[in-house]
C-alpha cells in the first residue's frame, strides 16, 4: 500500500505539466546541446542526423526531423524518447513532440579530390576567384 502511494506522489500528473513557451532559438541550442551529448557518448550517426538540419517547429508544438535514408529512421528510433524528455525538461514544455520524417531533397555532400574541385567549387560561389586566378596567372591544378 505504501509502494502504491510513493508511486502515485512520484508520478507526474498529465494535467499539470509545464507548458512555457519558447523560442526557435532556444530550441536549436537545446537540440545541439543534445547533440553534442550523444556525440560523447558514441552515438556519432545520431549526432549526424541532428546536427545535419534543424529541426521545423510545426503547430501544437510538434518538431520534425528529416533524415536522408530509412536506416536513419530505424537508428534514432529506439533513442528519440531520450531527446524527446531531454527537450521537454529543458524548455520546460511536456507537449512537445519529434516526428521523424524521410527528406526528398537530400543535402549533397561535396568531396573534392583534386584542388582544381575546390577551386571550380568556390568560383561557382565566387566568380571573382576567377579574374583573380586569370590577372595573377594562379595555377589551381595541385
Amino acid at each position: 500500500m505504501l509502494k502504491k502511494e510513493k508511486e502515485l506522489k512520484n508520478k507526474p500528473d498529465d494535467g499539470n505539466l509545464p507548458e512555457e513557451k519558447y523560442t526557435a532559438d532556444r530550441l536549436i541550442r537545446i537540440w545541439r546541446q543534445y547533440a553534442f551529448q550523444v556525440k560523447d557518448e558514441g552515438l556519432d550517426t545520431f549526432y549526424n542526423a541532428l546536427v545535419k538540419r534543424d529541426p521545423l517547429i510545426e503547430k501544437n508544438d510538434i518538431l520534425k526531423l528529416f533524415v536522408e535514408n530509412q536506416i536513419q529512421v530505424d537508428y534514432i528510433k529506439p533513442h528519440l524518447n531520450t531527446l524527446v524528455a531531454f527537450i521537454r525538461k529543458s524548455l520546460q514544455n511536456y507537449n512537445i513532440q519529434v516526428m521523424i520524417e524521410l527528406t526528398e531533397n537530400p543535402v549533397e555532400d561535396i568531396k573534392f579530390l583534386h584542388g582544381k574541385d575546390k577551386f571550380k567549387a568556390m568560383a561557382k560561389k565566387n566568380p571573382n576567384l576567377n579574374t583573380l586566378k586569370n590577372l595573377f596567372n594562379l595555377d589551381v591544378e595541385f
